[in-house]
């Protein structure tokens, strides 16, 4: 079995703020780095961190960004023989981070708007891989890589970031639907789930689907509802640097628990975990840890 990520790969341009601007407003910045990300491959590399073998499909430019943008994938065992160069530049992120970690980004899809239906056959699925996917590719190719996870026998993972109205017929086809609290509150509201707390909203979604859907916290945890019943583990007690990339650290971590078939409650604790200790180095690919230091951080909790 392996992990099988099917998304986008970006540089990413970083500049550091005191503050977030005010729309129409300018704030000086104090440092500035480019790094390689997208969800996709943030995603691919903290599988291969968490110990699974893993496999990247998707597609870069013919331009100076594509070897940095694939540089950490590679150093990190990342099969990347799926992945194809296009006439499209390679996809970028502009990111803003102020002071206390948080931040707001902007994505130029570029290259993996050409990632397309077609180019699922490099991910050759096999019964008991776990795919995992988001939404910064065309949805049609999330769609057909879904029924290509089902019909392969293969679990599918989709992370619902970012958030894309026309994309919440999706989250029921998908084996696990993994949400931060703001990107679930408005697929409920696109669903028409009913509830008038979250609690009830996910349980409805389950009811309706079947499938389970897991809401991320940030400092909070993270709580999952499934046909068994819901779950809630605590985050690491931790002091955040840059929250950039720790979702997509909670998707790798989290697949790869799948793939190792550890159960829900721990998959969600190591993942927890290990999205906390990503909070704690800049950067989106830099932060994410290797197991050992997950495991170290589940023991001294």
């Amino acid at each position: 079995m392996s992990i099988v990520v099917i998304g986008s790969i970006n540089i990413d341009l970083v500049a550091s703020v005191s503050r977030l601007p005010a729309a129409g407003e300018t704030v000086p910045g104090s440092n500035f780095m480019t790094a390689p990300g997208g969800k996709g491959a943030n995603q691919a590399l903290a599988a291969c961190r968490a110990g699974s073998r893993t496999r990247m499909i998707g597609a870069v430019g013919r331009d100076a960004f594509a070897a940095e943008a694939l540089a950490c994938l590679s150093r990190g065992g990342v099969d990347l023989a799926g992945v194809r160069e296009a006439a499209a530049a390679t996809g970028t992120a502009l990111i803003l981070v102020d002071a206390r970690g948080e931040n707001i980004i902007t994505v130029v899809a570029g290259a993996n708007e050409t990632v397309l239906p077609g180019d699922l056959a490099k991910a050759k699925l096999e019964k008991g891989d776990v795919v995992l996917l988001q939404l910064e590719i065309p949805l049609a190719s999330v769609a057909a890589a879904i029924e290509a996870a089902r019909s392969a026998g293969a679990v599918s993972v989709l992370n619902t970031a970012p958030f894309r109205a026309e994309a919440a017929p999706l989250l029921a086809n998908a084996d696990y639907v993994v949400a931060n609290e703001t990107e679930f509150d408005l697929y409920a509201a696109a669903l028409a789930l009913p509830g008038a707390e979250r609690a009830a909203r996910m349980r409805s979604f389950v009811e309706r689907t079947g499938r389970t859907v897991i809401v991320t916290l940030g400092p909070d945890g993270v709580v999952a509802c499934s046909p068994d019943g819901p779950v809630a583990v605590p985050a690491l007690a931790v002091e955040p640097l840059d929250t950039v990339g720790a979702g997509d650290t909670f998707c790798g971590y989290f697949g790869a628990c799948v793939d190792a078939e550890l159960g829900l409650e721990t998959a969600l604790r190591r993942a927890a975990a290990a999205a906390s200790l990503a909070c704690q180095t800049s950067g989106a690919q830099a932060a994410i840890p290797l197991a050992p230091d997950v495991d170290a951080a589940l023991r001294h909790r």
